[in-house]
């Protein structure tokens, strides 16, 4: 079956950087994996009707990989991808949201789902397989 990529305005999304600092200071970014391909993303979904995007990237991170935390309001960056759809690939643009982890939990949906790991940022930066992720876990500038 041949794929086809969707014209258009692409379609938003919401993601959560799950961070925490370590003993020596450093922060470290949670990566999961997808269901299928098992590449390393961030958490992300589609946005909630009536809930704020910060919210529902606060939900995806639950769901995803059982952190949860305090989820920042304003986005600290954004990104283009292409994503894969049963049929058809559709052009997403994703808006990432800082969560500042407090603790994992120890059952969430997709826990059987997806593998998880904390990674030093310019790891993770090298790790995903979207470009414009890893620009804009690179650009990022945590105190």
């Amino acid at each position: 079956m041949k794929m086809k990529r969707m014209r258009g305005k692409p379609r938003s999304q919401v993601a959560a950087l799950p961070i925490r600092r370590v003993a020596d200071g450093v922060f470290e970014i949670m990566l999961i994996t997808t269901r299928t391909t098992r590449r390393w993303i961030v958490p992300k979904g589609w946005p909630i009707k009536g809930v704020d995007d910060s919210e529902a990237a606060a939900r995806e991170a639950r769901e995803e990989a059982g952190v949860v935390g305090r989820i920042e309001k304003k986005p600290v960056g954004r990104y283009i991808y292409w994503k894969r759809m049963r049929d058809h690939f559709a052009l997403c643009k994703v808006s990432l949201f800082i969560l500042d982890a407090e603790r994992q939990l120890e059952n969430w949906p997709e826990r059987g789902e997806r593998l998880f790991h904390w990674f030093k940022l310019h790891d993770a930066a090298d790790l995903v397989d979207d470009p414009g992720l890893g620009a804009a876990i690179r650009a990022l500038k945590l105190r």
